[in-house]
């Protein structure tokens, strides 16, 4: 006999916590499903350990800069093993309280991979669930690259567990994962080669900023080796060869460690959907405008599975929410992602919110462009960072602000405000006109108009 609810998620991240919680005090029974330890990607293997690296990092590097300006960095290093304890002294804790929080609110929890039995039926390690309502939070996985010798790359969730650090690392790929942990792993001693198919790194940031940023790269001797294929990987004695191709030539990058950068993927195969009906195409969900399946009115699907919005963790919860709300009153909520803004953690952080120039002019708009590389402000030279720049689109006769890109000290906090000018449609002349702290990061913002 199936134990019955009224809606079972699949996860425990972000998007799985928001629906289940939130249908929970709405009154239904709900049963969340995990096959890792419960909190998802973002708590565990992702964000926020990735922060807690970054923030030894950026600490590290801020002293450096400092050196003869008041600070004397003499033996400062980073200790690994103490960083990595430092984190899991918020990551260990994850699992235990989420666990607690849902047992306290009535939720049943169950361990095990789930797997679709039937349109409203799902079962895991031998125990059958039926609800009227499933919903898809099971997260993303790093793509299949096809190449030999694949099993020996590691995961950004085992990057994060390292107890030591290698001397020799590869990246394999060029986007947020290979920018942030080649910036965490050479301030803490590493030599990191990354290895990007394109022709840059960051392909969804801006081009000019990238290259300013690809300077603080080079600084801290980072091999950035772009419009190289990874052929395949080889096990030696020692450690590991990559065998590569760029322009034609083949070569080899000899690497103690070799981390898997290169995109992930909805988490479905597992799952086993086409046996409940749920269509899938090229991997991903095929779902309407409400975040359900086209195929199983039952289905819904949020975050990282579903991949209707950019893959971060505030875009997790607003889908859980837009979905919690087509289910207790109907289709009628539709996720808006407008103004949603994207940080690289890399030292110093690059983020960009709204349209890119190229989608600007693609759409035919007319507007004006601010764009300067300020290592002469203020805000650059009071951290002895020379990498700080920006670009900023504003329509013309609107006045409304359509993208906004930073790189250099504060930008991940500051990109905030250009987003709430987005989604909000406020004026370039009302961010001019709104008096911030100074001197602060966000101060710079009139300037940037």
């Amino acid at each position: 006999m199936a134990e019955k609810f009224d809606l079972i998620v699949i996860g425990t991240g972000t998007a799985a916590r928001v629906a289940a919680m939130r249908c929970r005090a709405a009154g239904w029974t709900v049963a969340v499903i995990d096959c890792r330890p419960f909190g998802g990607t973002c708590a565990l293997r992702g964000c926020d350990p990735k922060k807690m690296l970054v923030g030894g990092a950026l600490a590290f590097d801020h002293a450096r800069r400092l050196d003869g300006k008041g600070i004397a960095p003499d033996g400062l290093h980073i200790n690994w093993p103490e960083l990595i304890a430092f984190k899991r002294g918020f990551t260990d804790l994850v699992p235990g309280r989420h666990e607690h929080s849902y047992a306290e609110k009535g939720i049943a929890a169950f361990h095990g991979q789930a797997r679709f039995t039937g349109r409203n039926s799902i079962e895991v390690e031998g125990t059958a669930l039926e609800a009227p309502h499933i919903l898809i939070a099971s997260g993303a996985k790093p793509v299949t690259l096809g190449i030999p010798g694949e099993e020996h790359l590691i995961t950004n969730e085992e990057f994060l567990a390292l107890e030591a650090l290698p001397q020799r690392i590869v990246m394999v790929g060029g986007g947020y994962i290979a920018a942030e942990f080649s910036h965490i792993a050479t301030r803490a001693g590493a030599r990191v080669t990354v290895l990007q198919r394109g022709e840059r790194m960051l392909t969804n940031f801006e081009p000019e900023l990238v290259g300013w940023l690809m300077e603080k790269f080079r600084a801290v001797g980072i091999n950035v080796r772009t419009g190289t294929t990874v052929e395949g990987i080889e096990k030696t004695g020692t450690g590991y060869r990559v065998n590569v191709s760029s322009g034609g030539q083949a070569a080899t990058v000899e690497t103690d460690l070799i981390v898997h950068a290169a995109g992930r993927a909805p988490a479905l195969d597992a799952l086993d959907p086409e046996a409940a009906g749920v269509a899938v195409k090229d991997g991903r969900l095929q779902l309407n405008e409400y975040l359900q399946s086209v195929s199983n009115p039952a289905v819904y699907a949020a975050g990282d599975a579903a991949q209707a919005g950019p893959p971060l963790t505030p875009v997790s919860s607003h889908d859980a929410k837009a979905v919690v709300a087509n289910l207790l009153e109907g289709n009628r909520h539709k996720p808006d992602y407008r103004g949603v803004p994207s940080v690289a953690f890399t030292i110093p952080p690059i983020a960009a919110v709204g349209l890119s120039e190229a989608a600007a002019r693609q759409k035919g708009l007319r507007f004006r462009v601010q764009t300067q590389k300020a290592s002469d402000w203020f805000t650059a030279r009071q951290t002895a960072e020379p990498v700080y720049g920006f670009k900023v689109m504003v329509e013309d006769g609107s006045e409304r602000v359509l993208g906004a890109h930073l790189v250099g000290p504060h930008a991940d906090e500051v990109i905030n405000l250009f987003a709430l000018a987005i989604r909000h449609r406020l004026t370039a002349e009302a961010l001019k006109s709104t008096m911030f702290a100074y001197p602060t990061g966000a101060s710079d913002i009139g300037y940037m108009l």
